[in-house]
C-alpha cells in the first residue's frame, strides 16, 4: 500500500488511532499487536499522516521510537479529545442495555386519563430515563407519518400493519339524550327510530368522515348486527363536546360509557335502546413492528402488557 492510497482510504480517526497506541507504547510493534494489525500497517499509516500535516511525529532508531516535539505537542492536544470520543461512544451502551429517551403517544382524548393516571405514573417510577410526549386526538393518526412511536385506539381503529396489544376489556357505549329532549320528541321505540331524530355525530378529523352507529337484532350478543346513520343536525370531533351538546337537550349522541358515567347517575342525559347496542372492541396499543426492539419501546411494551394483566387499563371514568 502506498502512502497516497492509505491517506484516502483511512479516516482521520483511523490515523490518529495508529498514531495514539504508538506514542503510548513507544513501539510500531505493539502499537500493531494492540490494534490487531500488521506492523507495516501502523507504519505506513503514521508516515501518511505525517505526511498529511507536513511534520515528524515520531524519531525512529532501530531500538526505540520517541515522540518529536510536534509529536508532543499533538499528543497532549488529542488524548483528552479521544477520551470525550470514545466517552461519548461508550454511552451508547445505555440505549442498549436501559431504556432512556423520549416516548411520543397519541391517545384520543376521552382516554387520556389512563395514560396521566396508570400508565405514565408507572412508566416513569420504573423507568426514569424514559421522557414522554403525550397527544390526545380523537381522529385516527398515521404514526409513522407524524412521528409518534406508539398509539392507543379502539381495535377497530389499528392499521392492519400495526402490531396491537389489548389494554383493556371491550368498551360499552349508550345511546342518550337529555331528559328534556326525550320529553319534546319522544324516545325512540328501536335503532331505527332514529332515522325521525336529530343526532349529535362524530366527525373524524382529518378525513371528516361521520362514523355511522352500530346496533344488533334482539338482546341476545350473537345477534346479527347492522349500522345506522342517523341525520347529523350537529357533529364535532370531540367526544366531551359531543357529551355537552345533548347536555343542552340538541339531539341524542352514541357516546362511550365513561365519558358519560356521571351524567346518567345524576339524570342530566338518559339511556335508551340499550339492548341494542353491542360492546365494541377494547382498548389497543398498536405501533410499528420495526420500532418494538428499542428499549424504550420493549418498555412500554411489557409495562403496558403488566397492567392490563391486572386490569388497571380497563377504562373506568376519570
Amino acid at each position: 500500500m502506498n502512502l497516497q492510497f492509505i491517506m484516502t482510504t483511512m479516516s482521520s480517526l483511523e490515523l490518529i488511532r495508529l498514531f495514539l497506541a504508538v506514542a503510548e507504547h513507544r513501539s510500531f510493534t505493539l502499537a500493531a499487536r494492540r490494534l490487531d494489525v500488521s506492523p507495516t500497517a501502523v507504519s505506513k499509516g503514521v508516515r501518511a499522516l505525517e505526511a498529511k500535516h507536513g511534520v515528524t511525529l515520531f524519531t525512529r532508531t532501530t531500538r526505540s521510537v520517541a515522540l518529536t516535539d510536534a509529536g508532543v505537542s499533538l499528543l497532549a492536544a488529542l488524548k483528552p479529545a479521544v477520551g470525550q470520543i470514545e466517552d461519548a461512544f461508550s454511552a451508547l451502551a445505555q440505549f442498549q442495555s436501559r431504556p432512556a429517551g423520549r416516548l411520543r403517544i397519541t391517545a384520543p382524548r376521552a382516554f387520556g386519563f389512563l395514560l396521566a393516571r396508570v400508565l405514565v405514573p408507572r412508566m416513569r417510577a420504573a423507568y426514569p430515563e424514559i421522557g414522554f410526549d403525550l397527544s390526545l386526538d380523537d381522529g385516527l393518526v398515521d404514526l409513522v407519518a407524524a412521528g409518534f412511536d406508539a398509539g392507543i385506539r379502539l381495535g377497530q381503529s389499528v392499521a392492519q400493519d400495526m402490531v396491537a396489544i389489548r389494554l383493556s376489556r371491550p368498551l360499552a357505549w349508550s345511546i342518550v339524550a337529555s331528559p328534556g329532549y326525550f320529553a319534546e320528541h319522544g324516545e325512540p321505540a328501536n335503532p331505527h327510530a332514529l332515522l325521525q331524530h336529530r343526532a349529535i355525530r362524530y366527525r373524524f378529523t382529518t378525513s371528516g368522515i361521520l362514523p355511522p352507529w352500530t346496533f344488533r337484532d334482539g338482546d341476545s350478543a350473537s345477534g346479527t348486527e347492522y349500522q345506522l346513520e342517523p341525520e347529523a343536525a350537529l357533529s364535532a370531533n370531540d367526544t366531551r363536546m359531543i357529551a355537552e351538546l345533548a347536555r343542552q337537550g340538541l339531539g341524542i349522541a352514541c357516546l362511550p360509557d365513561l365519558e358519560i358515567d356521571d351524567d346518567l347517575r345524576q339524570g342530566r342525559l338518559v339511556r335508551v335502546l340499550a339492548a341494542f347496542l353491542p360492546a365494541t372492541s377494547g382498548l389497543y396499543l398498536y405501533f410499528p413492528m420495526r420500532s418494538q426492539h428499542q428499549p424504550k419501546m420493549r418498555a412500554l411494551i411489557d409495562e403496558a402488557s403488566r397492567l392490563a394483566g391486572e386490569g388497571l387499563l380497563d377504562a373506568q371514568s376519570p
